[in-house]
């Protein structure tokens, strides 16, 4: 029963993986014709709700007092608008397996945050590891997926930089919210932060989204509504379930996954990756293992 149980949670998690590198495709396609601030606000206005009735058919205890307000709004503001606000303008103006790869750098940034705040053993593993990472991001900042040879592409780069951020924000929301799941349930506190995120979010579409909303596409309607139900929320529950039932450290191997099935994917729309980018891939995720297992 337990070799069945762990099959099917490394199954779960594989499935989580694959839904989440499918996120990068499906931004990248839709950002052609839409807004991608727009996008993410269209996202979580459709999986708040979600979120919320779930919250209330579990039955639990939903109230989270007035003093934890300050951590929830950064909450809200690292974990969904600024998140995404920096990550679909990136996926925008990089590619997609760019983007994925560039993502998975947030447990590195976890790492530094941990030693700055909580005082986390920082070893020579840890920091040759962090350099392999970063050295990989370099290498994928000047090379341009679509040339044999680094190339200098400013629009590339500023997205680059715009996802580091986004990987930056994820980590910001991981260590505060870390505090917060000691005391209040997950579901509980991340159902906080999507309605203090999507209300947050709305001073960066509110001239935009009008205009969004009369022009959208039923391909657009698809889109919102992949990112809302499989990855915000069926993500989600579906990362927690497993990460409830198995060592965080097994979980969080699986995430490796995503840049790869990002690059799989990609290629069915012509993103074909150099060797050059590859090289900064494949860096950028050994070093993120290897921080893992440090």
């Amino acid at each position: 029963m337990k070799g069945n149980n762990n099959l099917f949670l490394s199954g779960l998690l594989a499935l989580v993986s694959l839904v989440w590198a499918g996120s990068f495709i499906v931004v990248k396609q839709t950002t052609a014709t839409m807004n991608p601030l727009d996008l993410g606000f269209l996202r979580f206005l459709a999986a708040t709700p979600i979120m919320i009735a779930l919250l209330l058919l579990r039955r639990k205890k939903t109230h989270i007092p007035l003093k934890e307000l300050p951590s929830l709004i950064i909450l809200g503001l690292t974990g969904v608008t600024f998140l995404y606000v920096f990550q679909f303008l990136g996926i925008s103006y990089t590619t997609a397996s760019a983007a994925s790869v560039l993502i998975n750098t947030n447990v590195i940034f976890i790492v530094i945050l941990s030693s700055a705040f909580f005082h986390e053993k920082f070893s020579k593993k840890k920091i040759a590891s962090i350099f392999l990472s970063f050295l990989g991001v370099i290498i994928i900042i000047f090379s341009n997926i679509q040339n044999e040879h680094a190339a200098w592409d400013s629009l590339f780069v500023i997205g680059s930089l715009l996802v580091l951020l986004s990987a930056f924000c994820w980590a910001v929301y991981s260590i505060v919210g870390k505090r917060l799941l000691t005391t209040y349930d997950s579901i509980t506190v991340t159902t906080y932060a999507f309605i203090l995120g999507t209300l947050l979010y709305i001073p960066f579409i509110i001239q935009s989204i009008p205009s969004t909303l009369q022009t959208i596409t039923w391909n657009g309607w698809i889109a919102v509504l992949y990112l809302a139900i499989f990855c915000s929320v069926f993500g989600y529950l579906g990362w927690y379930y497993a990460l409830q039932r198995t060592d965080a450290s097994k979980a969080a191997v699986f995430l490796n996954l995503i840049p790869l099935f990002t690059i799989l994917l990609a290629l069915i729309y012509g993103e074909i990756p150099t060797p050059i980018f590859l090289g900064g891939a494949i860096l950028i995720i050994l070093g993120v293992y290897l921080t893992q297992k440090s």
